[in-house]
């Protein structure tokens, strides 16, 4: 009988079992890293210290370390609660058309020619992310490259974008952006890979409120990178994330994306409402492509909507109607325009505040004037990867190994403590 059973054992334990089969397909899986900023997030959510800091993500809190839900999403939500002829049923593959025009305009301008004229292909995305996928995946099957298919990535950039773009099989290809000396833009650096990049290259450009520097050319310097943009036929991929949220002034924040367009540089422009309408987990966002003429759109719609098909095939609902009744009613856009304010405002308080601590009180080493230059939710401090380990390790301040910190983690309760850290890990006393 025992041997009788060893014979079943040894035949279901065989190369033949199913369960074997099948775990041998994954044994070529590896175990891929966490991402960096979730595994900050998660760590700071698993700390129990009462006055712990979480300067790393990319949201805004209120001055009680508190998301905010601006009272305009309110109003609209319950608008559209209070609706009787609400369903929900599926939207259009490219989205919500009154949303999808109304952010066009919104980051174009109503008068802009290229949406007078038909030119301006609106599709409704899965936030900023989405976008940037999807502009990727239409130029990756469509775009006439030069060559090599890459991209022209700022140094350094959103981390997500290398993995958006080589997913598609677009290979990633870094310029100069932030000199670390001045803590500002290495604009001759800037220029110099752009007019050296072969013709028609593609080039993402920040929109407003550099991820994550903080830093943006003045539109002196905008009107040089678009004249070498057209004299070398380069092509410009926008990501908008912060309009509004930069200076609290929706059109100032939409300056750069109006001036290129105006003069013709062939473009995209991914945009996203996760920050300026706290509309984060809705997942509210839209890519815009410009095209040379109303039968070009026509045709580069049809071949969006395709690709979009083939992966989410309808976007969502609800957030799409948050802000199309916000972007199309005019009480409602003035109280947005409020609310941005608010959100912005704060953070640039926060920025003067941090630096007349440093500065005045802690009179911590160093020139510090990057901190109130530098622009929107983020800001590159200076410190190196030791000493932004060390702030998270000894003093519970929780931050990127490049020194890069939320401006929207201060507030008034921990913004002096955050000062008194930034200023003993500089003096080599944490």
């Amino acid at each position: 009988m025992a041997a009788r059973l060893n014979q079943v054992y040894k035949h279901l334990s065989n190369d033949k079992n199913p369960t074997n089969m099948s775990a041998e397909i994954w044994d070529n899986v590896p175990l891929a890293p966490p991402d960096s900023i979730f595994n900050l997030i998660a760590a700071y959510a698993a700390d129990p210290t009462p006055h712990k800091v979480n300067l790393s993500v990319g949201a805004y809190r209120d001055d009680d370390n508190k998301p905010w839900v601006l009272p305009v999403v309110k109003k609209a939500t319950q608008i559209l609660l209070n609706d009787p002829t609400l369903d929900h049923e599926y939207l259009s593959i490219i989205g919500f058309p009154a949303f999808t025009s109304a952010a066009a305009k919104l980051i174009l301008g109503p008068d802009s020619p290229a949406i007078t004229e038909g030119r301006v292909v609106s599709v409704q995305t899965i936030s900023g992310t989405g976008a940037n996928h999807l502009g990727a995946l239409f130029l990756s099957r469509f775009y006439q490259f030069n060559g090599t298919k890459q991209v022209y990535l700022t140094k350094p950039t959103w981390v997500n974008h290398y993995a958006v773009f080589k997913n598609v099989g677009i290979a990633p290809v870094e310029y100069p952006y932030f000199d670390p000396r001045t803590l500002g833009v290495d604009f001759d650096g800037l220029k110099s890979a752009l007019e050296n990049a072969p013709t028609r290259s593609i080039i993402l450009l920040h929109a407003c409120a550099h991820n994550p520097t903080g830093v943006d050319p003045n539109r002196e310097q905008w009107e040089e990178i678009a004249k070498i943009m057209l004299s070398k036929g380069h092509f410009a991929f926008f990501d908008s994330a912060y309009q509004g949220f930069a200076s609290g002034d929706l059109n100032n924040d939409a300056w750069a994306v109006r001036y290129f367009a105006d003069k013709g540089v062939p473009l995209l422009i991914c945009q996203s409402f996760a920050k300026n309408a706290g509309l984060y987990g809705e997942r509210v966002g839209a890519l815009h492509v410009i095209a040379p003429s109303s039968d070009a759109a026509k045709r580069i719609r049809s071949q969006l909507s395709v690709l979009q098909r083939s992966e989410i095939s309808n976007p969502p609902a609800h957030g799409a109607r948050i802000m199309s009744l916000i972007l199309n009613d005019p009480k409602l856009s003035e109280e947005w325009d409020q609310d941005i304010k608010t959100m912005a405002y704060r953070i640039i308080a926060m920025r003067e505040q941090l630096y007349k601590l440093l500065t005045e009180e802690f009179k911590t080493p160093g020139n510090w004037e990057h901190i109130i230059k530098q622009i929107g939710m983020f800001s590159f401090t200076g410190l190196n990867q030791q000493q932004s380990l060390a702030l998270g390790e000894k003093a519970h301040i929780y931050l990127t190994n490049n020194g890069r910190i939320s401006m929207a983690g201060l507030n008034t309760h921990n913004i002096r403590y955050v000062a008194e850290c930034l200023d003993k890990v500089v003096r080599g006393e944490l």
